[in-house]
């Protein structure tokens, strides 16, 4: 194998397949990269950690076609360090991969592509087809990940859920203690679907998605694999099996306690406490309370001291007096542009709402802490 490729597009679709190579895997052959040339005019990248697969292709100047296997750390350090703009590479018979820019010579020990396993192929002819706008999944993805749980015990919990009833775009995550959903209209022809995505592989997915208006992305799916194709670069992800939360049973649909609220006023407020608390440990929790119906008290304590800070708020039903986790508060408040938002309150152990003053383009729920 023997071709030329640009430094700086070389570096940048490294960067990309390295999200899915393994790290100090025991199985050698998962820390590495797989290079292609199959054609004349390109090179295919390839990282695999087994889960999640993201290929990247790359313009080249190729005078010999051939595939090697590389360590993904080590070819990523090396072609950053290269001086020149372009660089040229040659592999021997005896799976070694020289790689030249400038005065600057390296030689590295590649690793057999044939022992590098092969991503699960998804014939695009046959398999439902999904067309949307880049920008649009990279928010949603990154406006509910957050959520999705950590705690392997519940293996659907760890990916969200990408659900759709033909009209109405959603995107779940649950982690036990929370709950993110995020929503879009995509007009009346979408197609219905109902996947759950491994949260690892939207997280990653997410770092490649563009903020271009104009860019699009298409989904394929098969059985078991969702494939994500911007073009020059794919990756598939295993889908994982089994049957979602029913979440829109959880959400409380008479709630007692409704208030209007200044969304980043609250969030500066829960930050503020965060200093006190100093932790996540649920003995020291973010409290809301009220004495009357137009000030919302949220105050904390620990071993450091203490701290309250009065906030505006508009209130329908009973006066507040609940816990929570303070993170689980930020997260969400983080999340949601509007500057000012609803938040429904069930008593001191239901389930809390947060969600625009009009419409349900995102909901996010938080369980308080019993006292």
């Amino acid at each position: 194998m023997k071709f030329t490729c640009g430094k700086d597009e070389l570096i940048n679709n490294i960067s990309v397949v390295q999200r899915a190579v393994a790290t100090n895997n025991t199985v050698n052959i998962l820390n590495g990269i797989l290079i292609e040339a199959t054609s004349d005019d390109k090179i295919k990248l390839t990282g695999y950690d087994l889960k999640t697969g993201i290929e990247a292709d790359v313009k080249a100047d190729v005078d010999e076609k051939g595939s090697i296997v590389v360590d993904s750390k080590l070819f990523g350090e090396i072609i950053r360090k290269m001086p020149g703009d372009d660089v040229d590479f040659s592999v021997g018979d005896n799976l070694n991969m020289k790689i030249s820019s400038g005065a600057v010579d390296f030689k590295i020990s590649g690793m057999d592509p044939e022992t590098f396993p092969r991503i699960p192929e998804i014939d695009e002819t046959t398999s439902e087809k999904i067309i949307m706008s880049q920008k649009l999944l990279k928010n949603m993805i990154n406006h509910t990940n957050f959520a999705v749980s950590k705690d392997n015990s519940r293996p659907v919990l760890t990916g969200s859920n990408i659900v759709s009833d033909g009209s109405v775009l959603s995107v779940v995550s649950i982690d036990g203690f929370r709950m993110a959903i995020n929503r879009e209209d995509m007009g009346t022809d979408f197609p219905k679907i109902n996947y759950i995505v491994p949260g690892k592989a939207l997280s990653e997915m997410s770092k490649i998605l563009s903020d271009d208006e104009n860019a699009e992305i298409t989904l394929y799916t098969s059985m078991q694999n969702l494939l994500f194709d911007i073009g020059n670069v794919r990756m598939v992800s295993r889908l994982i099996e089994g049957n979602f939360i029913n979440f829109d049973s959880i959400i409380a649909k008479n709630p007692k306690t409704v208030m209007t609220i200044d969304r980043k006023a609250l969030l500066d407020a829960v930050d503020r406490a965060t200093l006190i608390i100093m932790t996540d440990d649920r003995k020291c929790p973010v409290q809301f309370t009220m004495k009357d119906p137009s000030v919302l008290i949220v105050a904390a304590q620990s071993e450091h001291g203490n701290v309250r800070e009065d906030i505006d708020v508009e209130v329908e039903g009973d006066l507040v007096d609940v816990d929570f986790n303070s993170k689980y508060v930020m997260d969400a408040l983080k999340n949601i542009e509007d500057d000012t938002i609803k938040i429904e309150v069930n008593g001191t152990q239901g389930p809390c709402i947060i969600k625009p003053c009009e419409g349900e383009k995102y909901i996010y729920l938080i369980l308080p802490i019993r006292r």
